[in-house]
């Protein structure tokens, strides 16, 4: 059955789940970088760029995988489950794609970080740390594309409980890699990775033992399907494409704006580094809920429901503003509480005390940043649900050079402005990004888009 009541309980049946799912992935990378940052300062400013840049590496083939979604939502919404088999064994193929290329990339690590320019010691730790992450990120396409079998019918419960069974698994493991604990060496960031790509693989083969059995196979053709289908291929593939360049730009100028900040300095990376990990708690819900709505709107228009794609919108925007009205005024009071989490083992060190000074402020920042971050992504989620997907990547492309890599640029290398004016013009960005997608919304073009 699919969700065609527009009601908040319909909502949270699909996308609370989603969060769940999210938020066991954001404990695994706050937990991991909470690991890095007791464990050195050069290891928590090493972590964020690497890590980041080895996402910017996976996400164009996340974002094609994850618009499966959208396919098997419409296709769930117009009754034609027999083509979701077939969804699914595409997204197979363009993970063994993954694999080839990200094993090519990880090869680029010493270009990329010299490139960067920050300090030495932090740069041998990124190149371990990007290496380790695209080897293994053909698991992470993988578990991504399968997830959508589940997601894009609206049966999140399945992807919530394997993310947590992946959340369960890293953080032990991820901290005796890092500190070396019982029978593991001391490994510090290379731990970290490989504890990462442990997770990914244990997701991704959970996702192969529950889809491929004769129950699925009967419902959805899982088995059967197993061929490359040249159409449903390049459809995927047509509309795929754009969403997961949007994604990629996305990433892309958040992998520029914490490059620029490390040339500001190793502290001003690394208060960068905790903030982020602070705003993922805000971030990851975010996803979920896009996700979720993605596969309300797809559903609902693939059974030609457009008022109910709007109320889903409407009901899920107020979702989002309660939430993060409560975490904008926990960032905007209790800064300290939250920053005291990566910083007080050392507090007493010059460099850790600058940490707190520059944190409590940036903090402050993000309060305000989460708030249209989610609303961005509320958009987003209407867009892509229905296929809307060129018009987003050529106006978030554009928003991207002249909103961020531009003004980050003069902010870094030809002012004194420092690390406060860096945040207030990612603000700004995330701004921009808000109000284009806003716009396109209530332009209203999407409603007549079919990806089926």
């Amino acid at each position: 059955m699919t969700n065609s009541n527009p009601s908040y309980k319909a909502i949270t049946s699909v996308s609370l789940p989603l969060v769940l799912s999210m938020a066991a992935t954001t404990v695994m990378e706050f937990t991991d970088r909470v690991f890095l940052a007791n464990y050195s300062i050069d290891a928590i400013a090493a972590a964020l760029p690497a890590g980041i840049t080895a996402f910017l590496a996976l996400t164009f083939f996340t974002g094609v995988t994850t618009y499966l979604n959208v396919f098997i939502a419409q296709y769930t919404g117009a009754g034609s489950h027999h083509r979701i088999g077939a969804c699914v064994w595409q997204g197979v193929y363009l993970s063994i794609a993954a694999v080839v290329i990200l094993v090519g990339i990880s090869f680029l690590a010493d270009p990329i970080f010299q490139l960067v320019g920050h300090p030495p010691a932090v740069q041998q730790l990124e190149h371990i740390y990007f290496r380790i992450l695209c080897l293994g990120g053909g698991m992470n396409v993988l578990g991504t594309g399968l997830a959508c079998f589940f997601s894009g019918r609206g049966k999140t419960r399945p992807v919530m409980v394997i993310s947590i069974i992946g959340m369960v698994f890293n953080i032990p493991l991820d901290y005796a890699l890092i500190n070396g604990i019982w029978l593991f060496p001391e490994m510090c960031i290379r731990g970290a990775g490989i504890a990462t790509v442990a997770s990914w693989t244990l997701i991704a083969l959970l996702y192969i033992l529950i889809i491929f059995s004769p129950a699925y196979e009967r419902q959805y053709g899982v088995i059967s399907s197993r061929g490359l289908d040249a159409e449903l291929f390049l459809r995927i593939i047509k509309k795929g494409v754009p969403a997961a360049l949007q994604f990629t730009l996305d990433v892309f100028a958040f992998a520029y704006f914490i490059f620029m900040v490390g040339r500001l300095g190793k502290v001003e990376l690394a208060v960068t580094n905790i903030s982020f990990s602070i705003h993922s708690i805000a971030f990851m819900p975010a996803i979920g809920f896009s996700m979720g709505l993605s596969t309300l709107v797809g559903q609902s228009l693939g059974r030609n429901d457009v008022p109910g794609a709007i109320e889903f919108t409407k009901k899920t925007s107020w979702i989002l503003l309660s939430y993060t009205l409560v975490l904008g005024l926990l960032f905007i009071f209790t800064p300290q509480w939250l920053l005291g989490i990566f910083i007080a083992v050392e507090s007493g060190d010059a460099s850790y005390q600058q940490l707190w000074d520059q944190g409590t402020m940036v903090m402050r920042i993000v309060a305000i940043f989460i708030a249209f971050d989610a609303m961005y992504f509320t958009f987003i989620g209407v867009l892509k649900g229905a296929g809307d997907t060129r018009f987003i990547m050529w106006s978030i492309g554009m928003a991207t050079l002249f909103v961020m890599v531009l003004p980050m640029t003069i902010i870094v290398e030809y002012t004194e402005w420092g690390l406060v004016a860096c945040w207030v013009n990612l603000t700004v960005y995330v701004i921009s990004l808000f109000s284009i997608t806003r716009w396109r919304f209530r332009q209203g073009k999407w409603k007549a888009i079919r990806v089926i």
